[in-house]
């Protein structure tokens, strides 16, 4: 660049720098303008509340019955210290209750204070309150002139500190006041949160008691899992320990802590994966028959569909356990034995060459089958990730999700065939005429797969996407087409 333009000044000569016109600001208020935000309490929620909110510009006013107890250095530079009435009266946005609900009695002379504000409750119920009035429905009664709004309750103290930065962090809110509920949100997303509204008041019931479920889409799957579980482990138990004890006194029960849970996690692994797609098998099966999209499924078959993700991450899980459960039978002392075993017999037999070409073909297939069914499980589970989904497109995850879970199903299947090979055909292996546990384990994948393969001809498969689309089906119909297009 010549040199004459770098020295060239920015501004005219006699230009006033204040009199440049500058773009114009939107209508938000800016950080000094924000209302000030009351804090009813001192405690650890009112403290990681008050940081959260001086961090976004908040002037907040944390109130105590005496403020003189309260360390100074417990709350941010920024938030002011002042007794209950101070902050009452001073605040000119929302006021937050962080008090237990037993102590919402010694409020009440702040009735005057608090008349035509808006109150978020951010307390939870201690247990399921069942018909009773809501803790916020309490505080509603006890503040009539207030506007109660039920939030911020389900928002950890640790979150409140850092903010939304490591997720999306949702704030279930609730109200009977509708300007109220919008403030509250307003302020809900100029903190870095996710504002998520559930209606009136009446349901604060519910938002109260959700930090007391654990897992709650979860039951279902678990139990299901822990029964297979049950049911291997208790058929191996049988068929490997207790019958060989009482019919020829031989005690195999070393086969417990590593042979016999290995065993029953794979087949847990597997059966677990066939019910993640047997659903949506039964749902085709359902719509072709009936011809239509448009009747609900039964209750537990909309159950079992909205848990499959669930059932899924469990046979990631059996896979992944189950896979260092094998790793780790080459380190155990019994199978130490057993190779000195045979190398005896093998010196004894004067056998110099134990090579068996089709038991190398069966363990390197076995093997690889089995690597690749755990490698395309562990994508499912990672895809299931919501910020991993939310980056695929609905055909991309679908894809994932349908296409290769199929496939792992089918290296599982493959996985166990190599295993047992032409095992299953030998009488030997029908011990106390009970087939091996990996034979059971087959049935359900075994199935998933014949039907997936039933219902891919085009004559169904194309009458099934039809469906879908929104077209229904009437066979009775004499004279008129069998398909039409809904007009919605």
């Amino acid at each position: 660049m010549p040199e004459e333009d770098v020295t060239r000044p920015l501004l005219p000569a006699g230009s006033d720098p204040d009199a440049i016109e500058t773009l114009p600001c939107d209508d938000r208020p800016c950080p000094g303008e924000l209302p000030a935000v009351g804090i009813l309490g001192s405690g650890d929620f009112a403290r990681s509340l008050a940081t959260r909110l001086v961090a976004s510009g908040y002037r907040a006013l944390v109130g105590s019955r005496d403020p003189r107890r309260v360390p100074g250095n417990m709350f941010p530079d920024g938030a002011e210290l002042v007794s209950q009435g101070e902050a009452a009266a001073g605040a000119d946005g929302p006021v937050f209750v962080a008090l237990y609900p037993e102590h919402y009695h010694t409020l009440v002379g702040l009735r005057e204070a608090l008349a035509g504000k808006v109150l978020v409750d951010v307390s939870n119920a201690s247990r399921p309150n069942g018909s009773e009035p809501s803790n916020a429905e309490r505080l509603a009664r006890l503040f009539p002139r207030s506007a109660v709004v039920k939030g911020f309750n389900v928002v950890p103290t640790w979150a409140l500190q850092a903010g939304a930065c490591d997720g999306s962090r949702q704030v279930l809110i609730c109200s009977d006041c509708p300007r109220s509920k919008a403030a509250v949100m307003e302020l809900a997303r100029r903190t870095g949160f996710s504002p998520v509204d559930l209606g009136g008041l009446g349901a604060s019931g519910a938002i109260e008691e959700a930090p007391l479920r654990l897992f709650p889409s979860w039951g279902g799957p678990l139990l299901a899992a822990l029964l297979l579980f049950l049911f291997f482990y208790g058929y191996g138990l049988l068929r490997h320990v207790l019958l060989p004890l009482l019919a020829l006194g031989e005690n195999h029960a070393y086969r417990l802590p590593l042979e016999a849970v290995n065993e029953t996690l794979a087949a847990v692994a597997m059966v677990t994966l066939a019910l993640v797609y047997l659903p949506g098998l039964l749902a085709s099966v359902l719509q072709l028959s009936r011809g239509t999209k448009y009747r609900r499924f039964p209750a537990w078959l909309d159950g079992w569909l909205v848990r499959r993700k669930q059932l899924g991450l469990l046979s990631f899980l059996c896979a992944a356990l189950h896979a260092v459960y094998s790793t780790c039978l080459a380190l155990r002392r019994a199978t130490q034995y057993r190779l000195l075993d045979a190398a005896y017999a093998q010196v004894k037999a004067d056998v110099k060459h134990s090579w068996v070409e089709q038991e190398v073909w069966r363990s390197d297939l076995y093997l690889s089958c089995g690597i690749l069914a755990l490698g395309v499980l562990a994508l499912l589970a990672v895809s299931s990730l919501p910020s991993v989904g939310n980056a695929l497109s609905w055909r991309e995850f679908t894809f994932v999700q349908s296409g290769l879970g199929y496939a792992a199903l089918a290296l599982a299947v493959a996985h166990t065939l190599f295993f047992g090979w032409d095992s299953a055909f030998l009488p030997q292996s029908y011990s106390y005429h009970l087939p091996p546990l990996f034979l059971l384990a087959l049935v359900p994948p075994c199935v998933i797969l014949v039907g997936r393969v039933l219902l891919a001809p085009p004559c169904l498969a194309s009458r099934l996407a039809k469906i879908r689309r929104g077209w229904e089906s009437f066979p009775g119909a004499a004279g008129t087409p069998e398909d039409r297009r809904l007009g919605i």
